[in-house]
């Protein structure tokens, strides 16, 4: 998820309009719901400075704005909760050991996604069994998806 659709995602969560956002941050009020809408619709990119005064605003931290880095155990940790707002990912325990898990109330983003789990973990489990072979396995995973697979949230 892009900056602009973050700031939009918390905007909404907090219940602001574009125009109080826009003012609370220090934008003059003939043109704060402009600004913002350039943000939103990442036409602009915020600076530094702006990405903290909005995470002040939202009262959460710079990394649950910004495309988090996954080379970071941090950026990995807001890519899964970004992941949880758009996705409907769950972390939960089965067994003694945390997972991963879908919820089925997310409507057709479940459907979407269970589909999209259970043919990754077919592939997986044929790795397992030896009935492919790794480089078969990294051929599938690293040329996802096929062409009879939704790419996309928006190509549904």
């Amino acid at each position: 998820m892009a900056i602009g659709e973050r700031i939009r995602f918390f905007r909404n969560l907090c219940g602001m309009t574009q125009k109080y956002l826009g003012q609370v941050v220090g934008f003059p009020e003939k043109t704060a719901d402009i600004r913002m809408a350039q943000y939103e619709s990442s036409s602009r990119t915020p600076k530094a400075d702006l990405t903290n005064n909005l995470a002040n605003v939202f009262g959460v931290s710079t990394s649950a704005l910004t495309v988090p880095d996954i080379d970071s155990y941090n950026g990995l940790m807001h890519t899964l909760f970004t992941l949880e707002d758009l996705y409907g990912f769950r972390i939960d325990k089965l067994d003694d050991e945390l997972c991963i898990r879908l919820d089925k109330g997310m409507g057709t983003n479940y459907i979407t996604m269970f589909d999209m789990f259970s043919a990754w973990q077919q592939q997986a489990e044929k790795f397992k069994n030896g009935e492919i072979t790794k480089e078969e396995y990294d051929n599938w995973r690293y040329n996802y998806p096929a062409s009879n697979v939704i790419n996309t949230k928006e190509d549904k």
